[in-house]
């Protein structure tokens, strides 16, 4: 891959205002967020009924309960002029990003994770915000959805096992949420839980891990403009195997840390031990930022497997390629310590 030079990839103040479009009327009425990482493209073409009917049938009521996403958003395949991340890699193809999926709760079997979570109940759901905060919170997703921006984010995706994606995902900033709950003083991280219905997710049944599934951040990871809440992808509401109806997309980190099906998030003046950690401390740390200079103890990093690509591996990028956005907040801090 023909290495892309620092002084010709668009700066983060014009990719963050790219592309504007306006919210669905089934959501509400109003200019939106600008979209990030996007580069500028005309109205795309509306995704293919197969596309929408998966997404419908996956989120059920919660489609009818907010209506579509923006449909500026929605395309099956992208055009030649949105096709791209901010570095020119390629987006991953819908199929590709809704049939291999890591998800524990289900199969640890990538490509069953799809259908075993066909049945997967998305609406109803409420999340719950609190802990150290002035107004704890306990919000219905479709209110997220209506009340919170809604912004295209065209991000890699780093998983630790060495292999990535581009996503075009749709959500809003974490620090929005964050905000309205209103933190107090002493609050230094934030702590996410998983869902926990195991009549629903077979994977739950196993002592594979200590379930639920929790995730943390440092609270200036949360508000960092971009980490987000994704609600969608490829313009649909997100379908059970993407971490539906809501999950945490942090572009820099490794996959794992984006935890999927959120229910509760609470607000803390202490680090949360996540699950992962728990689990295997020598070989997941609290921070897992891309690091190509750090192995996972069973493999290299130096490396990765690009989603769709034949043949080959391209070089891993420190922070997944968003360094200039995020290496300050790890100033003075040992990256090989702190992994």
């Amino acid at each position: 891959m023909q290495q892309i030079d620092r002084s010709e990839i668009t700066p983060k103040h014009v990719f963050l205002s790219r592309r504007e479009f306006m919210r669905a009327a089934g959501v509400s009425a109003g200019v939106v967020a600008l979209a990030a990482c996007a580069p500028s493209a005309p109205a795309a073409p509306a995704a293919s009924s197969a596309v929408a009917g998966e997404a419908a049938v996956a989120t059920g009521g919660l489609a009818a309960a907010v209506g579509t996403l923006p449909a500026a958003l929605a395309f099956s395949e992208p055009t030649a002029s949105a096709a791209t991340d901010e570095l020119g890699d390629k987006l991953n193809k819908f199929d590709e990003i809704t049939n291999y999926n890591n998800y524990y709760e289900f199969s640890l079997d990538k490509e069953e994770v799809a259908p075993l979570s066909t049945n997967f109940t998305t609406y109803p759901w409420q999340v719950e915000v609190t802990g150290l905060v002035n107004k704890p919170t306990t919000f219905a997703i479709e209110d997220l959805i209506r009340n919170f921006p809604q912004e295209e984010r065209i991000y890699r995706l780093r998983c630790v096992e060495a292999w990535s994606m581009v996503i075009p995902w749709v959500g809003f900033n974490l620090s929005a949420l964050i905000n309205a709950v209103e933190p107090k003083a002493e609050a230094k991280y934030v702590e996410f839980l998983s869902v926990l219905r195991p009549e629903e997710m077979p994977g739950q049944k196993t002592s594979l891990l200590d379930w639920p599934y929790s995730e943390g951040l440092r609270l200036d990871e949360a508000m960092h403009d971009l980490t987000i809440m994704a609600t969608g992808m490829y313009g649909e509401l997100l379908t059970p195997q993407q971490g539906a109806p809501l999950r945490l997309v942090v572009p820099w980190k490794y996959g794992f840390k984006s935890i999927k099906g959120i229910v509760k998030i609470v607000l803390t003046d202490t680090q949360p031990v996540s699950t992962w950690a728990m689990a295997a401390p020598r070989e997941y740390g609290f921070y897992a930022n891309v690091n190509p200079e750090v192995n996972h103890p069973r493999w290299s990093q130096a490396t990765e497997r690009r989603i769709g690509e034949l043949g080959g591996r391209r070089p891993t990028l420190p922070f997944n390629g968003y360094g200039d956005e995020v290496a300050s907040l790890y100033a003075g801090m040992s990256l090989t310590a702190n992994f």
